[in-house]
């Protein structure tokens, strides 16, 4: 019996599922679209931090949980998705579930926060826009490595005429010269990056939405810290936080804060 219950007790402390979350792993990394305002920009007094309503939300489950958490400015988004993806560090702030992402990542549920992708044009050279199939035969722009949700990349692929850039600023700046008919991008971000080109009253939305995806905290698999305890605990808390008013009430705060750091920066 005294052996029994002495084995019973070192097997419990060694399960993992019952350790402290990423015991070895008190201090994570994070990265994301830098180009991706109020859920992720590079934060004008530390350029090399990332800030927004993602950044938020993962900062405050990590105090949930005991840990810190450095949301760092890693590049353009294709090179962000990289370096997670090769495990150099831990997790992307906002991700959508693809099948092909899934080959890569743990993706924590449940989603965040959703977003909607829609179809951007010039105002002189919007067209008549119902639904997918309206974009066939016109010449589109989009990020590389980016997705709109596994039912619209699909579609894209074997429909769409699509270049890819590294950058939202690029494609928009493609859109501006002509040289696309149209760029696929988020609402909020794009209203944002429009603002920050002074464009905003040369571009507009299509409608209807292409898709509207959740973004979720996706963890590399090849991230040291990518523990089944820590998954577990990372969801949990996850659930805690969406069941409230958290999520959005970030999302205002980082708009305005991100409007206030553009009127700042267009003083004198």
């Amino acid at each position: 019996m005294i052996r029994r219950g002495l084995w019973l007790s070192l097997s419990l402390a060694l399960l993992p599922g019952l350790a402290p979350a990423a015991d070895d792993c008190q201090h994570l990394t994070a990265t994301g679209n830098p180009e991706y305002p109020p859920y992720l920009w590079r934060d004008p007094q530390n350029p090399q931090q990332l800030i927004g309503a993602n950044a938020d939300l993962l900062k405050h489950v990590a105090r949930q949980l005991g840990l810190e958490v450095q949301v760092l400015y890693s590049g353009p988004w294709s090179r962000a998705q990289e370096e997670v993806r090769t495990g150099r560090i831990d997790m992307l702030a906002g991700y959508f579930i693809t099948d092909a992402r899934q080959q890569a990542m743990d993706f924590v549920k449940p989603a965040f926060l959703t977003t909607a992708s829609v179809v951007w044009v010039r105002k002189e050279g919007a067209f008549a826009y119902h639904g997918w199939d309206d974009l066939k035969g016109r010449n589109g722009g989009t990020l590389v490595s980016n997705s709109h949700g596994q039912a619209f990349d699909d579609f894209a692929k074997t429909h769409l005429n699509l270049e890819a850039v590294p950058s939202a600023s690029q494609a928009f700046q493609k859109l501006l010269h002509k040289r696309n008919d149209y760029v696929i991008f988020e609402r909020y971000p794009g209203m944002a990056l429009a603002r920050t080109l002074g464009v905003e009253k040369g571009l507009q939305v299509l409608q209807p939405p292409v898709s509207s995806e959740g973004l979720y905290l996706a963890l590399s698999h090849d991230a040291a810290c990518n523990q089944p305890a820590l998954r577990a605990q990372l969801e949990e808390k996850m659930k805690e936080v969406v069941s409230g008013e958290l999520p959005e009430q970030w999302v205002k705060h980082n708009l305005e804060l991100w409007n206030s750091q553009q009127g700042l920066a267009a003083e004198p």
